[in-house]
């Protein structure tokens, strides 16, 4: 499904509202030059009988792209999404891999693990390089082999995943660290897509900001404001440090906080940056300053081509 926001496709899935993601988890746009870019490498990917790693920063929407390399791949499994931070170090293994029925106290049946549920489909690890190097090898032996060994069973299990890893570090670094291992990075660099940061394309701000507005509009059951032009022009300045997740943040605020049919720059409680506050000091002297002020600032103005 798409929505039209400022005149531009974005993104969703047929099943967003009953998904658990989170809303902007469900949303990304190509409109950016740099997206469209992306967009066109990942449709070349996506077919591909590879793994892709993943690489860009905290919020930036890499769980979306990967559901959308799992589409456009016509892999008919389940895409099984995993945060290798949250995985239990004690239990990596059963996690996983799965585990034969006896193997734990009161473990009366067996479990595939998340690598025997991705079976025929994609296993999505975020933040791979969270997994424990003892896990690395072995994810790297199972993707190899096409084959896992449930935790108490005596023989392998043959299974068919392709593996979308995602990292907001530099694993090369990691690497050269001893924290993550060679060959794993190597098989993984095969296929490799970075998802900008939401300052490198701000092309995709806007859109964004009116598909949360919407969305937030529709769940609270209130009308949908228009983004004033100065309120877009603020959002396009802005660096976005927390990317896709502050900006999602920032909307639903300002949505709360608007008392008319626009949200203005004032709704949106972003820190001022410095153009901001050069402007707010010129327009005070245009307003409250003496006539020798204004005068002297308008010539300033008019001879640098901003008046």
């Amino acid at each position: 499904m798409s929505f039209e926001t400022f005149g531009q496709p974005l993104l969703t899935f047929p099943d967003a509202e009953k998904s658990p993601l989170s809303i902007r988890a469900k949303a990304l746009v190509f409109v950016d030059p740099r997206s469209r870019q992306l967009r066109q490498d990942l449709e070349l990917l996506a077919p591909r009988a590879i793994s892709v790693l993943i690489r860009g920063e905290t919020g930036t929407g890499k769980e979306l792209l990967a559901r959308h390399i799992h589409r456009a791949s016509d892999r008919g499994g389940l895409f099984v999404s995993v945060n290798c931070g949250a995985i239990s170090p004690t239990y990596a293994d059963a996690e996983l891999f799965g585990y034969a029925a006896g193997s734990f106290s009161g473990s009366a049946s067996s479990r595939a693990g998340w690598f025997g549920s991705a079976n025929g489909g994609t296993l999505y690890l975020d933040e791979i390089g969270d997994l424990p190097l003892a896990i690395q090898i072995k994810l790297l032996a199972a993707l190899e082999n096409h084959e896992v060994t449930r935790v108490g069973a005596y023989q392998p299990s043959p299974v068919d995943v392709r593996l979308v890893a995602a990292t907001s570090i530099d694993l090369a670094q990691a690497v050269a660290a001893g924290k993550f291992h060679e060959r794993l990075y190597h098989y993984l660099s095969e296929g490799q897509l970075e998802l900008p940061a939401l300052r490198e394309r701000t092309g995709d701000i806007l859109s964004l900001a009116e598909y949360f507005l919407g969305i937030y509009s529709q769940r609270l059951e209130l009308p949908v404001p228009l983004i004033s032009e100065a309120a877009q022009a603020v959002l396009e300045r802005h660096s976005w440090p927390g990317n896709t997740r502050e900006l999602e943040n920032i909307i639903h605020f300002a949505l709360l906080v608007s008392t008319g049919d626009e949200i203005l720059p004032e709704h949106l409680n972003l820190p001022d940056d410095g153009l901001v506050q050069i402007e707010r000091q010129l327009q005070l002297i245009l307003d409250t300053g003496s006539d020798a002020e204004k005068d002297a600032l308008k010539q300033i103005l008019t001879q640098t081509g901003l008046l």
